[in-house]
């Protein structure tokens, strides 16, 4: 007499439910399949693939793009006239949308290892395209409004190219179980040793990437310039309004040694700090002038934009997030500044014994003092007291006028030009300014200043490099960086990857025989004892379907008083049994 004998074994996959229940919507067993994925499905795979790799290279941008949010939202203003953080839906849309896609990776590749068919369901599907679609507006509108600043990319590589490397070459050696999974199965095919090159290519690629690098940071930590000088760029523009006599008290506090400024002259002659061609975005003139707040800057007198309001505005519109940080002592100091004057401006860097930079906006051809800005801007000086040798401006005309100022070029030149023109310094936007040109000009004597600089990376490679001084938003935190990030010798750097490449060598390795080993035990398992026994399982879908039919033909067929249907959930044996002879 045989009892409860087991129609079918059903072995908990509660791991494999929920990888294939999110990803395709296939929460039952009977649902999934083992089978090769199709070519629509494979397709869909590469698509996955390739949005996930734009969006890893669209949040990297991001993330090295902050050094410069300043100047996208100001850009933006621009054009727009509204003033907001833009920044604010772009980053958040990027975060859900690379950890949506992210997600659905994980998922893909843990059905390529547990040997599930791909079948991504319809509603992924159409959030995969929206978030694709989505990404690739996005980085050509970014091409559009900001293309300029695609340079910080490569920038942004001499810093983290080596801590790239190694994350590259974690993901390229864990693949390599996928891949050898896939290699070493019984049947062979053209598709099986094409996937095998391109795997050892790429993997090759990883391996000698390091020979490519430019990394200033790799260097002899004894052969370290000193630390380049601080210059408040508009202060500290992220503390206080920008260009106003508390911004400037606040760049100083936090470390700098200069202060730059933007100097605009006024109807009558009178030069002061404004960085826009209106008064709209930093005063309250839609108040006190509403007809005249399109108006250009330089066409209003010195008295009336000295009526004019220069702190509210940071307050309401919280530009840096920073408000809240703010005292009530000095909330209500910026709250009651005005426009400042260069007049006032040196007078402070000259009682800080410091220096200033000034980015002089020549009048238009219609304004009164077209032609005399130039005196309008030394007599300012002269009147301040500073010493004129602390005293450098930008742009570089008129120097047959300038006597005792120092004067710098905006852009970049040759050494033979500047020879020429008599130029010993330059003021550089760190986009323009390259390992290579920064130590051509250090060693022919010439002074460079990189802006804007306000994230500790981008201030410790141009140490590295050798800067001397750069200008920052962020004077507050440029201070918390005594040191380089990181700095490393190239015999310690040799090591590491040299080692690391051994290391994933050895894995890549041993994953490959492991999976040989693995594939070969499972061709020589016998399938009759696969099914029809309490310890052994088979996973067909046509079986399991088999089994479960069986079950619901015994319910309808009905069963007697004597018959009974016994599950047993916790062991997943399906019994019955008729009197006492179960089955």
């Amino acid at each position: 007499m045989v009892k409860h004998q087991p129609l079918q074994v059903y072995e908990k996959q509660v791991f494999v439910s929920f990888v294939t229940g999110i990803y395709g919507c296939r929460w039952k067993r009977y649902q999934r399949s083992q089978d090769d994925s199709s070519r629509w499905e494979c397709t869909w795979f590469v698509i996955l693939c390739s949005s996930f790799l734009l969006l890893l290279f669209w949040a990297y941008f991001w993330l090295v793009a902050q050094n410069d949010f300043n100047e996208f939202n100001w850009l933006v203003y621009n054009r727009s006239g509204e003033w907001r953080d833009e920044t604010i839906p772009i980053l958040a849309s990027t975060t859900v949308g690379f950890s949506y896609i992210t997600f659905l990776l994980i998922l893909a590749l843990f059905h390529i290892s547990l040997g599930q068919q791909l079948n991504l369901y319809w509603v992924h599907k159409i959030g995969l395209l929206a978030t694709l679609l989505t990404t690739i507006s996005g980085v050509i509108s970014i091409d559009d409004l900001w293309g300029d600043e695609w340079d910080i990319l490569l920038l942004s590589l001499q810093s983290t190219a080596p801590f790239l490397h190694i994350g590259a070459l974690v993901t390229v050696t864990a693949i390599s179980w996928l891949v050898a999974g896939y290699v070493v199965r019984r049947e062979r095919s053209n598709f099986q040793v094409m996937m095998l090159l391109i795997y050892m290519v790429i993997l090759l690629v990883v391996y000698l990437a390091p020979l490519t690098f430019t990394c200033p940071c790799i260097m002899d930590r004894h052969s370290l310039r000193p630390r380049p000088d601080i210059i408040g760029r508009r202060g500290a523009p992220m503390l206080a309004p920008e260009n106003t006599m508390v911004s400037f008290n606040r760049a100083l506090q936090y470390g700098a040694s200069s202060l730059e400024a933007d100097v605009t002259i006024s109807v009558d002659g009178f030069p002061f700090l404004m960085r826009d061609r209106t008064l709209r975005r930093t005063t309250d003139i839609h108040k006190v002038f509403p007809a005249r707040q399109y108006d250009d800057a330089s066409l209003f007198n010195w008295t009336e934009i000295r009526s004019l309001n220069a702190g509210q505005w940071f307050l309401e519109s919280d530009p840096y997030w920073t408000v809240e940080t703010l005292t009530a002592r000095d909330r209500s100091r910026i709250g009651n500044q005005t426009v400042c004057s260069l007049v006032e401006m040196l007078r402070l860097a000259a009682r800080a014994n410091g220096s200033a930079l000034l980015n002089i906006r020549r009048p238009p051809p219609e304004h009164p003092r077209y032609r005399s800005w130039f005196m309008d801007t030394l007599w300012a000086v002269q009147k301040a007291g500073i010493s004129q040798k602390r005293v450098t401006w930008t742009p570089d005309t008129d120097r047959g006028r300038v006597r005792g100022l120092q004067q710098t070029a905006n852009e970049k030149l040759s050494l033979e030009e500047m020879r020429q023109r008599g130029i010993t310094s330059l003021t550089l936007h760190y986009s323009k300014a390259s390992h290579k040109d920064i130590q051509e000009y250090l060693a022919n004597n010439v002074s460079v200043t990189v802006y804007p600089v306000n994230e500790p990376w981008l201030y410790s490679l141009l140490w590295c490099s050798g800067v001397p001084s750069v200008s920052s938003d962020a004077p507050q935190v440029l201070r918390k960086v005594p040191y380089p990030i990181w700095l490393m010798s190239r015999n310690a750097y040799n090591f590491i990857w040299i080692t690391s490449n051994l290391v994933s060598i050895a894995v890549v390795i041993g994953i490959f025989g492991f999976q040989k080993w693995r594939m070969r035990g499972m061709q020589t398992y016998n399938p009759e004892h696969i099914m029809l026994s309490a310890v052994a399982r088979r996973t067909s879908r046509d079986v399991n379907i088999m089994k479960e039919k069986l079950i619901i033909s015994e319910l309808n067929n009905g069963l007697s008083s004597t018959e009974e249907l016994c599950l047993y959930p916790e062991n997943g044996y399906a019994t019955y049994s008729h009197g006492g002879l179960s089955h």
